[in-house]
């Protein structure tokens, strides 16, 4: 598949790097295989990360609870057996996050932008979706990440 443009985040990245310090408190976090996943967005922009793999429902429980930080380019991707309607709360979580709902295809179903911090309020999913990525809270209208755009990644199938 020919991209038309990719949008480095590492420009991003040198910029506000300083602004996530690593703690122990993350390091302390049981470490999840990590994965290349790419957004493609509407207006032709490929957006790279590297996402840790919330599989088990374990993994799942825990999410992104207690961290402090996490890189720009990075994320969670938690991945159902099955799509259905998802529901998520931000109660033991110190990030705000952006959490793309995804339907089995990889199409963004909707966004719940700029969660809550340390909240019981739910945010779900618009439809049934096959998993979420959880990303750095904002980032998705820094970047123009819209309910539509593509997710890339073998849980939706093959590229296109």
């Amino acid at each position: 598949m020919m991209r038309p443009f990719a949008v480095p985040l590492w420009s991003l990245i040198l910029i506000l790097a300083a602004a996530w310090p690593a703690t122990a408190q993350d390091r302390a976090q049981p470490e999840l295989p990590t994965e290349s996943l790419s957004i493609l967005t509407q207006r032709g922009a490929v957006l790279d990360f590297t996402v840790e793999m919330a599989l088990t429902p374990e993994q799942q429980r825990m999410g992104l609870m207690f961290r402090t930080s996490m890189p720009l380019d990075g994320g969670m991707l938690f991945v159902f057996p099955q799509p259905r309607t998802a529901s998520f709360w931000m109660r033991n979580t110190l990030i705000s996050l952006d959490m793309l709902f995804i339907a089995a295809d990889g199409t963004v179903v909707n966004i719940a932008e700029r969660t809550e911090t340390r909240s019981d309020r739910s945010y779900r999913s618009a439809g049934p979706v096959r998993a979420v990525l959880e990303i750095n809270g904002g980032l998705s209208a820094l970047l123009g990440i819209t309910a539509g755009d593509r997710v890339e990644h073998p849980a939706f199938g093959p590229a296109r």
